[in-house]
């Protein structure tokens, strides 16, 4: 199990689910505030906004919870000023992390990030310092339900997508930076709702761990995330499926 992203990688880890609901929420309401404060405040006209209520939706947000943070932001309200900060440096064993964070208070945030990596056997670095060993993608997420293999291709290249790769856990269609929206838009109007679609980190090369190993980078992994102000986090670690096991049990 490739680690180029927490979300994916991180499914043994069981219970604790209640009290991480909150902290979903509140990344997802930070992004719509972003994303509102960056562009339009009608999603119809504003690409970011509309991935953002998507996902809100997708986690049973309402829709007064999702207004209010879009009118918290238009309004300039206190707690709305965030910006989008990048954290680069190594964990335990060499494995590269990458952090998108979004923030009201760098002097805060930048702090708590050297103190977690520290904390965990690893070390903050530069920018720059980690992601010349990821590549920069769209990725949009359907269930394997949706299509075949060679449908989902066809639809993806004639969307102008790059790729479309289909393993056990569904369909992801590649694309870049400037097209992600106009392939989402797309591929939905062809497939429905995707799962997610979103810009994400995808590392070049992995580092295989074995379970102490994994179990080391998983708690500088799980830190991370639960940082208020982190958005996501990408490794370039890979867990072995019979250690994924062994963990998992």
């Amino acid at each position: 199990m490739a680690g180029h992203s927490h979300a994916k990688n991180i499914m043994h880890r069981k219970g604790a689910q209640d009290a991480k609901r909150g902290r979903i929420f509140a990344k997802v309401i930070r992004e719509i505030t972003v994303a509102a404060k960056q562009g339009l405040p009608d999603p119809n006209f504003n690409p970011r906004l509309r991935a953002a209520v998507k996902a809100a939706l997708s986690i049973n947000m309402t829709r007064d919870t999702i207004d209010r943070a879009i009118k918290k932001a238009v309004g300039n309200e206190a707690g709305s000023d965030y910006v989008e900060v990048r954290y680069e440096g190594y964990g335990p064993y060499g494995v590269a992390v990458i952090v998108e964070a979004l923030t009201d208070n760098r002097n805060r945030t930048a702090p708590e990030m050297r103190s977690a990596f520290s904390k965990y056997g690893g070390a903050l670095g530069e920018t720059n310092s980690v992601s010349f060993m990821f590549s920069r993608l769209g990725v949009i997420a359907y269930p394997l339900s949706v299509a075949s293999e060679d449908a989902m291709l066809e639809a993806a290249i004639e969307a102008g997508a790059d790729d479309a790769v289909t393993t056990e856990d569904g369909h992801e269609v590649h694309t870049t930076l400037e097209n992600l929206f106009a392939v989402r838009d797309a591929m939905e109007a062809k497939f429905g709702t995707p799962e997610s679609a979103k810009m994400e980190w995808r590392p070049s090369t992995t580092v295989a761990l074995d379970e102490e190993k994994a179990t080391a980078i998983l708690k500088l992994i799980d830190a991370l995330e639960d940082n208020d102000d982190v958005q996501n986090v990408y490794a370039n670690f890979d867990i072995p499926e019979a250690v994924l096991a062994k963990l998992s049990a």
